[in-house]
């Protein structure tokens, strides 16, 4: 491998690790291409806003096109799961094998480190109460914080009831881990009841062979990416991952080298491919694992990327909840979008183009959309012409032989 490669092969690089290089299947997919992509990607984050589709059902379908997605909820309940939930990339749907190299962080959660400083305090001092609950998950599981008499948050963290805090240090703690969810309740029990027995009986590693192996993980999952990248992927800390890249490194599973306009070093996973050419198409959650890193997204695509869903309407600068567009190897729109449920439309609110976009972008958003349409069971499509991009956007919906609404 050269020692510097341009920016170009980079993205196409990161890419194909994360699967836009393969075409979508022909076919209705299948349990099996629900198991490739998360073995590409190594977790799915679980986000709460649904003004689409929740952010863990995305991943998927940007890879695999429309999928049936009881398939992915399949993969998450039962005791031959092969997902499940903990905190990684944030609260993250994860491969059962990860579990063991998660148990380095759940024992440091059960001491009170590494956790919301709120949560750490409440473990100090409510101890009591939190076996109190752990013994009513043991009787009763599987067992949600809202089934605890009186108990009754206010909304965010911030508003928890007392159950509800102690639910989450067990779960932080790994002593419970979740069972199913009700809408988008967690409902908690033991792991003992939950995950596999072959993966319980795994045995634990020790720390800095737990953080290599997440390292690992990472660099599959990037191809191509700087320590800051790597370390990210798992919210490890810089002295976890200290002397970790450089055995790595020195095994020959990463290859250091520059990527052309990267201040820092980068590393190569040594299994990345190196596509000659990527042909995507996709929509991509605010969550992706592919932006999910913003200065990640910065560095490989020039798209400057920031959720502005907590951002007061009138300062926001491109909408409330926005997707980044993927055609070929850019991300060349951006588009503000919402799922209106009970009147069964899919509303383009405002669409926006990236610098250099190419013609066809406004016409191959708009197949994606009515593709996306379809999947979410939606009955129409209805573009509102803002945006630099929402003019083009309305007139690619106009000139279609169905007409769909635009506003």
């Amino acid at each position: 491998m050269k020692e510097k490669i341009s920016l170009a092969t980079a993205r196409r690089i990161a890419l194909a690790a994360q699967g836009f290089a393969d075409a979508r299947p022909s076919a209705v997919p299948t349990r099996r291409h629900i198991h490739r992509v998360i073995g590409r990607t190594g977790l799915l984050q679980i986000d709460s806003v649904s003004t689409v589709v929740r952010a863990h059902y995305m991943p998927h379908y940007s890879r695999l096109g429309p999928y049936p997605t009881e398939l992915l909820d399949a993969s998450t309940i039962g005791r031959r799961r092969s997902l499940f939930e903990y905190w990684a990339h944030e609260a993250s749907f994860l491969p059962v094998s990860t579990w063991p190299l998660l148990r380095w962080r759940m024992e440091r959660a059960e001491r009170g480190e590494e956790m919301y400083a709120g949560l750490a305090k409440f473990g100090r001092e409510r101890a009591a109460y939190i076996e109190d609950i752990y013994r009513i998950v043991a009787e009763r599981g599987p067992v949600a914080a809202s089934d605890i008499d009186g108990q009754k948050g206010s909304g965010g963290w911030w508003g928890w009831s007392d159950a509800k805090h102690a639910f989450e240090w067990l779960f932080w703690a790994g002593r419970i881990t979740t069972a199913r969810r009700r809408g988008f309740e967690r409902l908690y029990d033991l792991p003992e009841r939950v995950l596999p027995r072959e993966v319980l009986d795994l045995p634990t590693p020790a720390p800095a062979d737990a953080h290599r192996e997440l390292l690992r993980i990472a660099a599959r999952a990037h191809g191509v990416g700087t320590a800051a990248c790597l370390r990210d992927y798992f919210r490890l800390s810089p002295g976890d991952v200290k002397g970790r890249i450089e055995e790595l490194v020195e095994e020959g599973e990463l290859l250091p080298l520059r990527v052309e306009g990267w201040s820092k070093p980068a590393y190569l996973h040594k299994d990345a491919r190196i596509a000659r050419a990527i042909r995507a198409r996709a929509l991509l959650a605010p969550f992706d694992p592919l932006v999910f890193e913003r200065s990640r997204a910065e560095s490989l695509f020039g798209f400057r990327y920031r959720i502005e869903i907590y951002t007061p309407a009138q300062k926001r600068q491109y909408g409330y909840y926005v997707l980044p567009f993927l055609l070929g190897d850019r991300l060349v729109a951006r588009i503000d979008l919402k799922a209106d449920r009970p009147a069964g439309i899919l509303r383009v609110h405002a669409a926006y183009a990236e610098e250099g976009a190419p013609a066809e972008t406004a016409r191959q958003l708009f197949e994606e959309l009515r593709l996306m349409q379809g999947w979410l069971g939606l009955e129409r499509l209805e573009i509102t012409p803002a945006g630099d991009l929402g003019p083009a956007l309305a007139d690619a919906a106009m000139s279609q032989p169905r007409v769909d609404s635009v506003a």
